[in-house]
């Protein structure tokens, strides 16, 4: 396992980590596999687990900290985040930071993840979505702030809305925040553009998520496959997704090297890319952990094939089902 810095706050922390999304109440999922999984996780030099209080209500965090608790001897990071007061997702320009974090709603909430984990303190708290005309309101940097002086909290996160990632560059530049969570794969390029240099210059961590695009980039998604009922990727790959998904995935591979995988190709895209702290692919199998883990050692691509990977980036915008 490869290490990398994380941002201003130092941390050492491994490069691939773990998203604990369908540990929280997708369909099919298992307490004691993701308990083994964890686990598996840990032994491979995993350290940093990104989860949210709106996984299963709590249900994932509870998860991490039985995790954490079990490994005293370890330095595990946690993170997790704080749903908007309106519980909407994503955030839109005509909410108000009443709407969504004002300063009591995020004490609460934090301490309710505290909760949840069990622990004494969260490595990294974030807003699990954002729109930057809250910005300059200073009233959720107090409210951050009384949370670090009180040993609450150790770093100020935020999860940028999918295919938004300029959507944050002003909170960045308030100092207030320690890392931006941002969607970032072969499809989701643009965050190169404008985001990832202002992190550069404000030395603030980035955490890479949705990896596979929410399982495009797996390639194992064909233009029949289906989801239990109540499954969100349901609501994510509509007729009209599904079958561009596909199409994309499809084109790809021409392009994967003999003896790689398309998920091995899509994790180590991402790892190229320095300005990139941590990615955290979602998963609740061992034998998933064990493949994703492996690309660590790895490493990047090679330039040329980053190169011929660029033209297929997908510019999205958002939609009703995008969320």
């Amino acid at each position: 396992m490869q290490y990398r810095v994380f941002g201003r706050t130092g941390w050492q922390v491994s490069d691939i980590g773990y998203g604990m999304w369908g540990m929280g109440g997708w369909t099919g999922s298992d307490d004691e596999e993701s308990m083994r999984a964890l686990e598996r996780a840990v032994a491979l030099g995993c350290n940093f687990f990104d989860t949210a209080w709106a996984y299963g209500q709590g249900h994932s965090e509870k998860l991490l900290g039985q995790l954490v608790r079990a490994h005293p001897e370890k330095r595990l990071y946690t993170a997790t985040k704080i749903p908007a007061k309106n519980f909407k997702w994503p955030a839109r320009p005509e909410y108000t930071l009443d709407e969504t974090y004002p300063p009591d709603h995020i004490r609460q909430y934090t301490e309710s993840s505290l909760k949840n984990l069990g622990l004494p303190s969260i490595d990294l708290i974030q807003f699990h979505v954002w729109d930057d005309g809250w910005a300059e309101d200073t009233r959720w940097q107090h409210a951050m702030d009384d949370l670090k002086r009180d040993g609450l909290v150790r770093a100020v996160g935020i999860s940028i809305n999918r295919w938004e990632p300029e959507n944050c560059i002003r909170a960045l530049r308030t100092g207030a925040i320690d890392a931006v969570q941002v969607i970032y794969n072969i499809f989701d390029q643009a965050p190169e553009e404008q985001l990832f240099p202002v992190c550069r210059e404000l030395n603030v961590a980035v955490i890479a998520r949705v990896p596979f695009d929410e399982g495009t980039l797996t390639g194992m998604l064909t233009l029949d496959s289906k989801w239990p009922k109540g499954d969100w990727r349901n609501t994510y790959f509509v007729p009209e997704n599904l079958k561009n998904s596909v199409a994309r995935a499809e084109a790809l591979r021409p392009l994967i090297p003999i003896g790689m995988t398309m998920p091995e190709l899509a994790l180590r895209f991402i790892l190229s890319n320095s300005a990139v702290s941590t990615i955290i692919p979602g998963m609740r199998k061992i034998k998933n952990v064990e493949a994703n883990l492996a690309t660590s050692d790895k490493g990047g691509l090679q330039p040329a094939l980053v190169q011929k990977l660029r033209p297929h980036r997908w510019d999205r915008k958002p939609t009703s089902w995008s969320q």
